[in-house]
């Protein structure tokens, strides 16, 4: 089996196959597994470059987990309620508004059960399953394209080499896996590239707490429409174990922006929040293209798409550009993948 993709999808899928007792090569054009979710350290602060938790609601994760003997680690929402930004002062919000203003695809009744993390972050599952995954990965492997043989799939990598499989599973974004799909001829493929996964920044903002102006109450706050900061989370007081005693770590979300993320972040915090003084280091991670949006009929187009893969050998598509752009969703994706490929082949 090849798996093309490295992200949490990918590694969900590969693991499900090798678990049946496939040989897996996962192959990931990047140098590190994971993709969004990243985790970072530094100076006693844990550091979530992409998604920082979970629905609790959802159990995709904490079985996971369990499986991968990590099942402790799954940590629970500290500090619970978001806030508007009104530009004078918060207004609270009911719980699901927050996410409605932002975009994010969630139900309500969902979102009131709160979030989950792992301990030492996000990345400790996509660790988990790449220790256990280590012979299979194979990283700085762009993929060019597939072709179908007689016996299953060939493939092609930059360079010029290639992989034979009996069945693959692609873990990438629609649009990549659109562009695969209609080479091979799959009709409708095209209509994958709809989805689109909009840009963003996230910058996150190390204080001391006597540095606050303000009472921080909640997970954080959204702003009004026409804001370049779109929402700011308390990651300090969401999650525990993410900031040093007598500190703060604060996450700032923006789209695209002119100008340095970090410092326009500063200032708009140290208006809205009385900071004080400046931050005492700040990292910023820039998604060009970050979290996916479902144009209308996504689901119409995505089942037609699916509905020809049959006629293939083994094939199956996975991860956030299909049928649901949480983590969550995501290692779902993935492990159905891998039913589909694997029944597909009498496994």
């Amino acid at each position: 089996m090849v798996v093309v993709g490295g992200g949490i999808a990918g590694l969900a899928a590969a693991w499900d196959l090798t678990q049946a007792g496939a040989e897996v090569t996962v192959l990931e054009s990047e140098r590190r597994p994971g993709g969004v979710i990243v985790t970072e350290r530094r100076d006693g602060f844990l550091i979530e470059g992409g998604p920082d938790g979970f629905l609790a609601a959802e159990p995709e994760l904490p079985a996971l987990a369990a499986e991968l003997g990590i099942g402790t680690r799954v940590v629970g929402q500290q500090a619970r309620g978001s806030s508007l930004w009104t530009g004078k002062e918060f207004e609270p919000l009911e719980e699901g508004r927050a996410a409605a203003l932002l975009g994010i695809d969630a139900r309500a009744s969902d979102i009131t059960t709160g979030f989950r993390t792992f301990a030492g972050g996000m990345a400790e599952p996509v660790a988990a399953l790449a220790e256990r995954l280590v012979t299979s990965l194979r990283f700085t492997q762009g993929v060019t394209g597939i072709a179908q043989g007689r016996a299953g799939w060939r493939v092609s990598l930059t360079g010029g080499s290639a992989h034979e499989a009996d069945g693959v599973v692609l873990a990438l974004p629609a649009y990549g896996a659109g562009r695969m799909l209609e080479q091979i001829g799959v009709a409708g493929a095209r209509a994958l590239a709809d989805v689109v996964y909009a840009p963003s920044i996230t910058v996150s903002l190390a204080y001391g707490a006597d540095q606050m102006g303000r009472r921080l109450e909640g997970a954080g706050f959204v702003l009004a429409a026409g804001v370049s900061l779109r929402a700011c989370t308390y990651a300090s007081s969401k999650f525990s174990g993410r900031a040093p005693d007598g500190h703060v770590l604060v996450r700032a979300f923006f789209g695209s922006v002119d100008g340095d993320p970090a410092h326009l972040a500063h200032a708009q915090l140290k208006a809205i929040l009385g900071v004080r003084g400046e931050p005492l280091w700040w990292r910023a991670f820039h998604w060009t293209r970050g979290l996916p949006r479902y144009r209308a009929h996504h689901g119409a187009h995505l089942a037609a798409v699916r509905d020809r893969l049959p006629r293939l050998a083994p094939l199956a598509i996975a991860g956030a550009g299909y049928d649901g752009a949480g983590v969550s969703a995501c290692v779902r994706s993935g492990r159905e993948a891998a039913r589909v490929v694997l029944g597909r082949l009498g496994g």
